[in-house]
Order: C-alpha cells, then structure tokens, then sequence
C-alpha cells in the first residue's frame, strides 16, 4: 500500500535571503576545524541529545535510520575506552601503518596517544546497522550513516562546539565495551566539547575549490 503523503510546509525565503544564508553557513563552516584539545568544561546532556536528534534526522536509504548513537559521559568508561583505542593506536603507529600513509599524517602531528577521549565531556561513539533489530536488511548503510555523521559535525559546530573524527582500527572493543549487539557495528567516535584555552590546530589548507568543483551551466 501506498503511504499516504502529508504537505511539507516550506518557508520559502527570497533569492537574496537564500544568497545570504548560504554565504554566512559557507562563512562559518570554513572556521570548522578538527580539534584534537578539549577542555573538560561540561556540556549539558540536553545539548548532547539535540545534536544527536539532528543527526538521527538525516536521510537514509528507504528511511530505516540504520544507526545507533551512544553517548558517554562517564569517567571510568571513557578511561577503558581509550586504553583500548591506545592499544591499537600503538600497533597502528608502531608498524600496521604504511609508510606512505603515516608520511601523510605527519603534517596533522597525531600518533598513537589520544587523550581527547578523557578530556573532552562527552564522547559519542556511532555504530551502523546492516541489519534492522528485528532481522530485516537496511540499505544504503554506509552512505547514510556517513550522512548522519555529516549532519552531526555540522551541528556540532553550529552549537559552538569542536569535535573530531577518530576512527581507531579495528574498532570491534567499542561494541564489547558498550555492549551493543551483533548487528551493530563501530563506524565512528566523536569527542564533543569546548576546545582547550591553549588548542591549536595543524596549519593546513583544503584544495582549492577549483580542483574539486565544477560547473554546467
């Protein structure tokens, strides 16, 4: 059967309104930086669940949501978490990695150490789910929650946050520790919080807009 359609409600803003939001979001998503020093100032769970409710709204493939998001402010749990994350990082850095690859992280400055899961209030660990709860195949699973991802760095920023993307490899001990089930996988952690009073960031640039934007007009 057919699911019934409802009117969307759009606001629709003039050519110059919608000139000048784009130009202030691209504004303000052009100081977006990935941070790697947090202050342990708090942030309310209240925040956390606002972000996380504009993530879990992103698109997805046939709408099935295929992902879970789990929130961790406990101290002791962050700790076991990033011995665990330190423990691969070290295999990582100490020889898993290439040459070539750990050549062009350099730049970055990261190895093995990751204190910013400590450091920072909250961390979010995001798993997807290639399979529903109840059995039934999800589609579209990487794609969507890459979507859902983008959504959430987004709103980080937008809130006045930093976070930054760590992927430790494998990431199989973020689902035995926080206990989640067979059909769910790790696929990203996010540190969320205020950036250190000293942070800095690596000096490096995005290509240009040339390199990677094109237009038919």
């Amino acid at each position: 059967m057919k699911e019934e359609h409802i009117p969307y409600g759009f606001e629709k803003c003039s050519s110059a309104e919608v000139e000048a939001k784009a130009g202030a979001l691209l504004n303000s998503m052009q100081k977006r930086r990935s941070l790697r020093f947090f202050s342990e100032e708090d942030v309310s769970k209240q925040t956390i669940a606002d972000l996380l409710n504009v993530a879990s709204s992103a698109p997805s493939g046939a709408n099935k949501q295929p992902w879970t998001f789990v929130a961790i402010s406990n101290v002791e749990l962050k700790k076991r978490i990033r011995e665990a994350a330190e423990k691969e990082e070290q295999q990582f850095y100490g020889g898993r990695a290439s040459d070539t690859w750990l050549a062009d992280l350099a730049p970055l400055g990261t190895d093995w150490q990751k204190p910013f899961i400590e450091t920072a209030p909250w961390i979010v660990v995001v798993f997807r789910k290639t399979l529903d709860d109840d059995g039934s195949k999800n589609y579209y699973v990487q794609e969507s929650v890459g979507i859902a991802c983008g959504f959430l760095i987004s709103a980080i920023h937008q809130a006045g946050l930093v976070t930054l993307t760590h992927t430790p490899s494998p990431m199989n001990f973020l689902s035995e520790i926080l206990k989640r089930p067979a059909n769910e996988k790790p696929y990203l952690l996010l540190p969320i919080g205020f950036p250190a009073a000293d942070a800095t960031v690596p000096n490096i640039k995005k290509k240009d807009s040339s390199e990677v934007i094109f237009y038919f007009e």
